[in-house]
């Protein structure tokens, strides 16, 4: 059944997702309730008998099948709209022309059962789920052409079912990169597994378990067998423990997430997938795309491995994954697919092109920022030296340590801090412990600034700030000479500084 562009969506009939979903949701429903379930059953157990385990299941079960039969939703040639609730009914209206990305997921049980999770994006952040527009599930050998509609824009003929769903003209893709098995080798190298480590432990001791796993025969003889062997011993056993497993964690979490990798590129879009067990589809309209960000955190970059981003109109760079294009890789793998992605841009090789640097007041304001602390801290041992109190060698060791790094730091952020401005095209990189470059492409740049702090001003430089609907929102190149500023602007986007260019 299909309806002709032009017919207003309210005068459309509301469609119901897939009746697989009813397998799914008292699933989700139960995992996502264990504890509680676990706690019911105990004080059914205790109590002698059962009946509330059993109330929560039915509860469980019920409001998973009530979910199904108040969730509908209808395309129209110029909206869709989403409805849900039982009590208090909601319905999510999107403009067609505001669609900004179609994303598709599929979790284990969903691949199971054959489902995927469509979820369209706006571009702006939603600080509750329930303002998202998600259909949970769909078949899925019916998602790719509805996908394809949703993107389409608007005033197409759109089917209200989506089995009528026209499939779309074929397209040949080209792949541009895709998972190889080495790549894992860059998993320990970010923070991934720590975090993962530090969330087991909270959710250990706030279970209550801690205490019993602490006073455990087992555990209690090796701390003592540990700590016979002294303290700097321990410390640093318990650090190569906490590595280790951190390490397998991190491994562990990047095959299952970033595994079967493809990312390809039909002339028109940008489509990523990826994923073992969950499965993630994100497709990205190059009409949209302003840019790209190559990450390189500094462990990661100890490693010559980075990561990229795209900087896409609608879709915000707090949507890490809805904005990935390649998760820790090769740094060499990703400058080429940055090259390849950003192949239309004016600039050729925007991931390796050098960059100008910005002089030496910004050395010297990178200099002041990160030994001037430590230049005070030597100070203030000064003074207790010279109240006559001992200083013990090793404060003056460790300042010593301390400003050698310090240095060493802020001639690393300096070395990054670099810049390039061309027709179409600003490219901008800085950091040290998280450096980034940056290649925008100026046509999505809606205002630019030129900002100074007082300290600026003494210095005689000035942060550049071009602002944009995609990616972060604002990006920025700091510490350029102040007298320069409008001048790059006005190479980056011919016009949009020239009436503060300063003539000769």
């Amino acid at each position: 059944m299909t309806q002709d562009a032009g017919v207003r969506v309210d005068e459309l009939p509301w469609l119901r997702l897939d009746k697989r979903m009813l397998l799914i949701h008292p699933v989700t429903e139960l995992v996502r309730l264990l504890p509680v379930l676990l706690l019911s059953l105990v004080l059914g157990s205790q109590s002698g008998t059962h009946v509330w385990g059993l109330i929560v299941v039915v509860l469980l079960v019920g409001a998973a099948i009530l979910r199904w039969f108040t969730t509908g939703y209808r395309i129209g040639s110029d909206d869709v709209q989403l409805r849900r609730g039982l009590f208090q009914k909601k319905v999510l209206s999107i403009p067609r022309g505001r669609i900004r990305s179609v994303d598709v997921r599929a979790g284990p049980l969903h691949r199971l059962l054959g489902l995927s999770i469509l979820t369209v994006g706006t571009g702006q952040q939603k600080s509750d789920k329930a303002d998202s527009f998600e259909l949970n599930a769909l078949a899925s050998d019916l998602v790719p052409a509805l996908r394809e509609e949703l993107l389409a824009g608007t005033g197409r003929t759109v089917g209200v079912d989506p089995v009528a769903v026209t499939e779309p003209a074929v397209t040949p893709e080209r792949e541009i990169a895709h998972f190889r098995t080495g790549w894992v080798r860059f998993a320990p190298f970010t923070a991934t597994g720590i975090v993962v480590v530090g969330a087991g432990f909270g959710l250990v001791f706030q279970s209550g378990f801690a205490g019993d796993i602490a006073s455990s025969p087992a555990l209690d003889d090796t701390c003592q067998a540990i700590l016979r062997l002294g303290i700097v011993v321990a410390v640093v056993v318990a650090a190569a423990l906490l590595l280790v497993v951190s390490s397998i964690v991190s491994v562990v979490r990047y095959l299952v997430v970033y595994g079967n990798l493809s990312v390809t590129d039909d002339g028109t879009r940008l489509r990523v997938g990826h994923g073992l067990l969950s499965t993630r589809h994100t497709t990205l309209d190059r009409d949209r795309l302003r840019g790209a960000t190559l990450r390189r955190p500094l462990v990661l970059r100890w490693a010559r491995g980075a990561r990229l981003d795209a900087v896409m109109t609608g879709v915000s760079a707090s949507e890490k994954e809805s904005s990935l294009l390649l998760p820790p890789a090769p740094l060499p793998a990703a400058r080429h697919t940055m090259d390849d992605v950003l192949a239309g841009l004016p600039e050729s090789a925007p991931a390796t092109v050098t960059l100008q640097k910005h002089g030496p007041a910004a050395l010297r304001r990178r200099l002041t920022r990160a030994v001037g602390p430590v230049l005070l801290v030597a100070v203030a041992l000064l003074v207790v030296r010279s109240t006559g109190r001992d200083v013990p060698i090793a404060a003056w060791i460790g300042v010593a340590l301390l400003v050698v790094a310090a240095a060493a730091l802020a001639f690393d952020r300096y070395a990054a801090l670099g810049h390039r401005a061309h027709p179409g095209v600003l490219i901008t990189e800085h950091g040290s412990l998280d450096r980034r470059r940056v290649v925008l492409d100026t046509d999505g740049v809606v205002a630019w600034g030129v900002r100074q702090t007082y300290f600026q001003r003494r210095a005689g430089v000035a942060t550049i700030v071009a602002a944009t609907a995609a990616g972060t929102g604002r990006y920025t190149v700091l510490d350029v000479p102040a007298d320069h500023a409008w001048s790059i602007i006005e190479s980056a986007q011919p016009g949009a500084g020239d009436a503060w260019v300063e003539r000769p």
